[in-house]
């Protein structure tokens, strides 16, 4: 059997399609920011369309700007013949994809789009084509060979329509001020939605769940506490309920060897008194990062008045799939 090497032509697709997206600057032009202008100031939505490879990539285009502040969804221009223009508007922006730029499926609707005034971005690899002279503003996506060896595969092409559309979307998300919070709101399912939205009051234990004894309680009182709780640690809380410090798992091996008796020594000899507590709106991914760089495992979260309202661990975190 011939052994063969699939990763030399593995690494030259990956330099054909590279030099094609390195490519792309020399053509942001007037026209891409015209296109930007158009998107920036449309009342309605962006739709993307284009045939086979196109379309595809037209799709993650559509999906990449809508969730980055730009509303916009995918139509297929096959479809869009036979109904689905209806779900454009005179408000709306169109940008068809297509590399010739003489895609038939593509080209009928655009008589249609011009009758409604709808502003049209052509995403061509030819200047001269039939749709990027139709066009409003068009982006050029020309490329100097497909990485397929036979030179029909739609490849470095796809890619660097694929990077355009992404300059697109950035940029527009940058003009808008689109922030993490923005972006959180349209991926709410999501790992990024639970790391951005996700706050402590919606995963810490409350009420009798929350380990916390008085700082005259004995030491023993305070391992039972923090043992029922299961929290690795229990806040201690002074006569008005407030609190006074803390006292971890980590803190017992630390008077082990200081001839504490259990039994007779209050918590309040041997509890850490400044200590890293948290606030029931915080993020969190910020509790996260806190607790990283402290090397804890838990925190205590307080109300205004310094009242122990809440309680939550590394564990809380995992479950909750912050981490």
């Amino acid at each position: 059997m011939t052994t063969i090497d699939f990763r030399i032509r593995a690494a030259e697709v990956l330099r054909i399609e590279a030099s094609a997206v390195a490519q792309l600057q020399q053509y942001l032009d007037t026209d891409f920011n015209l296109a930007c202008q158009l998107m920036f100031d449309s009342k309605g939505k962006t739709i993307v369309s284009g045939m086979g490879k196109s379309g595809h990539i037209g799709s993650k285009i559509a999906a990449t700007l809508a969730s980055t502040g730009t509303p916009a969804f995918f139509v297929h221009p096959g479809e869009a013949s036979h109904g689905d223009l209806g779900m454009l508007s005179k408000d709306d922006v169109l940008i068809a994809i297509s590399n010739s730029g003489e895609t038939a499926e593509v080209l009928t609707i655009i008589p249609v789009v011009k009758r409604l005034g709808i502003k049209l971005i052509a995403m061509t690899g030819n200047p001269q084509s039939t749709l990027a002279k139709l066009a409003d503003a068009h982006l050029c996506v020309k490329v100097e060979q497909e990485a397929c060896p036979l030179g029909l595969a739609p490849t470095a092409s796809t890619t660097a329509t694929l990077a355009m559309g992404d300059a697109l979307a950035v940029a527009l998300l940058d003009a808008r001020g689109f922030s993490a919070d923005d972006f959180a709101l349209s991926h709410p399912g999501g790992s990024l939605g639970r790391k951005l939205l996700l706050r402590l009051e919606d995963i810490m234990h409350t009420g009798a769940q929350v380990p916390k004894v008085p700082q005259n309680a004995s030491i023993k009182d305070a391992l039972l506490e923090i043992s029922n709780k299961g929290l690795g640690m229990t806040a201690v809380v002074d006569d008005n309920g407030k609190m006074a410090g803390i006292f971890t798992d980590g803190d017992l091996r630390r008077i082990l060897d200081q001839r504490y008796d259990i039994h007779t020594n209050r918590i309040a000899d041997v509890m850490i008194r400044s200590c890293t507590t948290a606030h029931a709106k915080m993020l969190a991914a910020e509790a996260l990062q806190i607790m990283q760089s402290k090397k804890i495992n838990g925190l205590i979260v307080l109300d205004e008045q310094n009242v122990p309202v809440g309680a939550m661990n590394m564990h809380d975190l995992l479950r909750a799939g912050v981490m």
